[in-house]
Formats: structure tokens, sequence, C-alpha cells
């Protein structure tokens, strides 16, 4: 079971909240395969039905199948219904509160219609909380001043199922829902009658219609409303939630729908919010449309705004998934790991020696030697009397009565005694319990790539599994009518394409998987089919060529009609257009076709970028201040990388600064990086300078 689309709603009792987006109002989002519009500000009930109604209208022409999903109760404790309308029909309670319920943008009558309901139940009824001035007859202000011979129950099954979840009788007060479920019954009503047959309600009805109603609760995963965008609580539930049921398979969407109908109804997603959890780690947000936009007057753009600019807008476009040690080298960590177990798990030895009751006095020391050893994987199960040592051998667990270890070296033995000079303090040679790592433990948070020295950190601890985003999948894409890939023939106007073998390399030594897209001839119609396919099979394309404005760069073109589109003219040499879009939600990295600067725009801009997309953290290259082997004056206005190694110390620059000298790329180890103002530099200058393998 499945849905094209998903509408969450945060409904509210409460009269108008007035233009300006506040909290405890009504909220709405729209979600489609894990990724969500702008949650919606609905000022009241009226606007709200207006804007649901006119919404699946639309989805319903376009042939949409839609789950909208309400954060209210569908219907109340078993008795309620029977009492009111003669049976356990829930929708036909819904139709009873449609024609008793008065609702205006200012004013409505849920606290009167409660008190009148009260009337007919014995004793006080089930509805409190009048939060008028007036009294109300029959509607108490207080719960504690109900009856409870009303005979229902305070909560339905699926109230108990979430923790925290509120009675539906309570009308008012903080995290109330008593109101707008008196308030949101009319609502639902309508709807029925206005869409009639392509519309069921769940799970009262087989959901095997165009549109779908359900209640759900915005408390089922509390902890991560925080990570929403949104500042108003309310819209950041409704932006989560939509991500997270949109984000559902056919096959999860099936198991939270299998359930069986009750006249109380079932809450969507209560006790398997594991799933959901689930879905939105395997579906992280794409990026928005805004991503690469730089601010309004940005002409030539200096190296550190685009760097914070990229830091600020981008985000994860991985999934995740849970791995064995044995694979997780260079995998980025998508939840924070705990140690299983304290290492060591128990208190030994560090060195072979004897073990006992610390500590050693100054002189010569004697103690009797009990039978038997503790050594490594075989402890020693038996107590150490005072007095006496016992054998123990490099990380074996300190057997009961020993606290002190005396190397071997420094001890002479018999038969039945060990004896050796002190002083030794107590505790000596010895490790103590949980002294590197405690049990519970954070020891690597997410974020972090795998390390080899991690893996075993991880062992230690008792780590069996990690879970961790997916390999970013990179494509790469050359772009000219003039390559050929290298091996071929090739005319003397036509050149072998060096980029793309360099920057899969790269992208490879990054530990990312690379795509390769070939080579795409200067036709729109040719480079937008391969955009297309890349699309659906990478999570980022880094293209070389096309990145400028002249007539024959595509790429520029084709990502300007996305309406994503961002050409940056970079303060920096070499490499100053930098193209940068979304095709199909896939962000595009439009690089310079010359080697050099396609190189140092992956090194600069791509690496940090391409760290962030994959799970990880913004990370700028460590740099060393070394002497220069060379003499060099820069005008001010923009950041110069030149390729560079080390020669006895000192930094030596290749001869010539030419971006299509893809030699000096080999010729190099590192950059020599020089700021944005203006310099001069001498023989023997600090500069900085930064290996290849830093970035």
């Amino acid at each position: 079971m499945s849905f094209d689309k998903v509408i969450m709603l945060d409904w509210s009792g409460g009269n108008d909240r007035g233009p300006r987006p506040v909290k405890d109002a009504i909220w709405a989002c729209i979600g489609m395969a894990g990724t969500v519009e702008e949650p919606v500000y609905l000022r009241n009930r009226q606007l709200a039905e207006e804007w649901l109604t006119e919404t699946l209208t639309t989805l319903q022409a376009a042939r949409h199948s839609v789950l909208v999903g309400f954060d209210l109760c569908f219907a109340y404790p078993t008795g309620f219904a029977t009492k009111l309308v003669g049976s356990e029909d829930t929708l036909a309670l819904w139709d009873w509160f449609e024609a008793r319920v008065h609702d205006s943008p200012k004013s409505n009558n849920r606290f009167d219609l409660a008190g009148e309901i009260n009337a007919i139940f014995p004793g006080t009824g089930p509805f409190w909380f009048n939060g008028l001035a007036r009294d109300i007859a029959h509607l108490p202000r207080k719960g504690r001043d109900r009856t409870t011979d009303h005979g229902l129950g305070e909560k339905r099954a699926a109230d108990m199922a979430i923790p925290g979840s509120f009675s539906p009788w309570q009308l008012a007060g903080a995290g109330a829902v008593g109101g707008q479920v008196i308030m949101g019954l009319p609502v639902l009503a309508r709807l029925r009658r206005q869409f009639g047959k392509t519309l069921s309600v769940w799970p009262f009805q087989s959901p095997d219609t165009q549109i779908v109603l359900a209640e759900t609760y915005f408390s089922i995963l509390p902890d991560l409303v925080v990570s929403e965008p949104q500042e108003i609580r309310d819209a950041a539930q409704v932006s989560l939630y939509a991500r997270a049921f949109s984000a559902l398979s056919p096959a999860d969407m099936t198991t939270l729908m299998d359930i069986d109908a009750t006249p109380e109804g079932w809450v969507l997603g209560a006790g398997q919010g594991d799933v959901l959890r689930d879905a939105l780690a395997s579906t992280p947000p794409p990026l928005k449309n805004d991503c690469f936009a730089m601010p309004q007057g940005a002409h030539w753009t200096p190296v550190a705004e685009a760097h914070h600019h990229l830091r600020e807008k981008l985000s994860c476009v991985t999934g995740t998934e849970t791995l064995p040690l044995t694979k997780a080298a260079n995998r980025v960590l998508a939840q924070d790991v705990h140690a299983v177990r304290s290492h060591p798990p128990a208190r030994n030895a560090a060195v072979d020696g004897y073990g006992f009751a610390g500590p050693a006095a100054a002189g010569i020391n004697k103690l009797k030697l009990v039978e038997g050893r503790s050594a490594a994987g075989a402890p020693y199960d038996g107590t150490v009397p005072q007095g006496h040592a016992i054998r123990i051998l490099t990380g074996a667990n300190l057997p009961s009565g020993v606290d002190t270890v005396v190397l071997q070296e420094d001890v002479s033995t018999s038969a039945t005694e060990v004896s050796f000079h002190g002083p030794l303090k107590r505790g000596a040679n010895a490790r103590d319990a949980g002294e590197d790592m405690q049990a519970g433990q954070t020891i690597l948070q997410t974020g972090r790539k795998i390390t080899p020295a991690d893996l075993g950190m991880l062992a230690a601890a008792g780590v069996g599994t990690v879970t961790v985003r997916r390999t970013l999948k990179v494509g790469i894409l050359s772009t000219g009518d003039e390559l050929r890939d290298s091996g071929d023939m090739a005319t003397t106007g036509q050149i072998f394409d060096a980029n793309r073998p360099m920057l899969s390399a790269l992208i490879a030594s990054w530990g990312y998987e690379v795509i390769d897209l070939g080579r795409a001839p200067d036709d729109r119609d040719t480079l937008r089919q391969i955009l297309d396919g890349a699309a659906q099979d990478c999570d980022v394309i880094l293209s070389s060529g096309g990145a400028s404005a002249g007539d024959e760069d595509h790429m520029s073109a084709l990502l300007k009609d996305t309406g994503s589109f961002a050409l940056w003219r970079i303060a920096m040499k070499p490499g100053r257009p930098l193209a940068l879009g979304l095709w199909q939600n896939t962000p595009v990295f439009g690089l310079p076709g010359n080697p050099v600067a396609a190189m140092v725009c992956a090194l600069v801009f791509a690496a940090p970028a391409l760290a962030v997309m994959a799970g990880g953290a913004w990370t700028q290259p460590t740099s060393y201040q070394l002497p220069a082997a060379f003499a060099k004056s820069k005008k001010a206005g923009r950041r110069e990388y030149m390729r560079a190694r080390l020669e006895d110390g000192h930094v030596a620059i290749f001869p010539s600064e030419g971006s299509g000298r893809v030699s000096g790329l080999s010729w190099a180890t590192g950059l020599v990086e020089l700021s944005d103002p203006a310099q001069k530099v001498a023989l023997g200058d600090l500069v900085t300078y930064i290996p290849f393998n830093n970035f």
C-alpha cells in the first residue's frame, strides 16, 4: 500500500489566531517520497477546511492517491457513541456532531455542547474543563470534580499505546485534545460527504480509495521534532510527520495499516515509531532549490563567502544502513556509538609478574606463592590471601585479594616463595576496569568517518555493528565535442579527456562510489538525457566543462532552466566559473573545463561539500607554514592556489601558472594558498602549504 502524497494537519479547537504565524494554531504540510513542501499556516478552521478541500480536489484531479493525517481523535472510548447515536457507529457520531457544532472564526459552542452531552450521562458526565469565564451547567472546571458513574473509560486503547497522550474528555489546558476533537469531527463529516466514495476513513473502512483519512499523534517521535528547520514547533511537527509517512515503503505502510478495527479506532503509527524512524533515516530531506543562491549583489564571490554559503545550505543526502565492523571502514557514522562494555572489562595486569595486595614496603619483601596462576582468558577464580602472591600474565584479570603487580624481572622465586625489593605503590602495573572506556560511554559521534583505529576501539568495546550512511554516489561527467578518451584516435583539433579519470580517482580516494557518466557532446538534448539518467543513479553529479555562460556552455543553460541555477564567479585563480544547481533534486557541481582549474575547484569546494552530503562535517584542510623557495607579487581581490611541492624543507611552485598545464598537477604534491589581499612573497617567507592528501 502506498500514497503519492501525504498531508499532515495539526488541528486546533481555538478561535482565529490572526495573520501572523503562531503556535497552537492549525498547520498543514504536504509530503511526497520523503520530501516536504513548506508548512502552511491556517489561522482558523474555516480557512483550513477550505484549503484542504481545494488541495484534495486538485490532487484528485491529478489522479494522486492521498493520505490525510489529523492529530485529533477520530473516536471516543467504547459506549460513548451508543449513548448519543444508538450504536458504536463512529462515522454516524461524526454526523451527530456536525449537526450540533456551531463554529465561526471568533467563537464556537464546544464548551456548551460538552455540558449538554454530560447531562445525558449519569453523574457529571465524562467531559471537563470549562475554559470560559461564565459557568456552564454540567461541565466541571476540574477533572477531580467529576464522578465516575458515567461508565466510560478515561482513554482508548490507542491513547494508552502512546506515552503522554491526553484523554479526549479534557477540553482545554496544556496538551489537551478534547476541544479540537469536537471542532474537528464536523470537518471530517463534511469531507466524507464532499468526496463520497473516493474517500475512506482508516481503520473503520478499507483504505483502498483515492483519499484516506487517518488519525495520528504528533507525539510518536517527540525527540526528532527539534531537528526540523521550522522555528514554530507546530510547523516542525507537520513537516516531520509528512516526511516520515511519505517516506514509508509500501510494505511498511501496509504494516502500519494492518490493524483490526474496533469502534475506538486506532492511531496510525502508534507503537511503531521505529518504522517511522527508519523511514526518516533512509530518506533524508533533499536540498532546497535555493541552496546555491548567493546573496544579492555577490558578483565576484570570495572563497570564504562561497564556503560559508555552502556550509550553511548543504545537508546530508544519503540514507543509512547497519553494517558489521568488517565492512564499516571509511563509512560515515549516522548514529553515535556507545561502548557495549567497559574496556578493560575488569582490573588486569599490565605486565608479566606476580600479583599481591599492595603496597610493598621499602627493603626486601617476601610473599608466599599460591598454587595456580591467572592468565588472559583463564583467570584465577580463587582469593589470594594477605601476605601471598600469585603468578599473573599480561592482560589477565586480577584475582580477588590482588591490586598490585611486580614485574617478573624484578623478583626472585622458589617453588613456594617470591621476593623483591620495595617500595612499590599500591596499584602498580595494574589497569583499572573501564580506565579506557566505560560501558554506555559515547565513544564515536555521528558524522565521523570510521578509521582503522576506530574499528579497533569499537571491537574492544564490544560493538559488533554500527549504523552508517550509505556510500555517497558521485557521478563524474565530462562535456565537450573536442574530447576523446585516452587511447582513441584524435585529430589536432581534439584533446584527450584528462578530467574524468583524474576526478574519478580523486573522488574514489575520498571513499565515495564513483559512477562514470562518460562524455557528453555539445548537444543540449543529449546532455539532458544523460542528466535524467544520472539523477536516478547518483547522489551528486560533478561535471567539468560547460560551466560558464557561452554559446556552448550547455550545462549552465540546462541548470538555469530548472530555476535552481547559480553561476558563481569565484574570486580565485585558477577556476573562476563554478556552475551549481539541482537536476531533479540531485545536486550538480559544474567545474571548469581546464584540468588544473577543475582539480583545484574540486579540492577547494567539492571536497568539503561532498563530506557534508555524505553525512560528515564540513572540514577545512590542515595547512602548514613553510619557507618559500620562490618570489611572487600578487594583486588584491582574489585568492590564488599554485601547484607546489617540498624541496629541501622549502616550498617550490610549478614554473607555469597556466590552468591547462596538467603536468603541473603530477609534479606537485599540494597547493600554496595566497590569501585575498595584495602581498609580496620573498625567498624564505613563510607561506601556506596544503598537501593534496589533506583535502
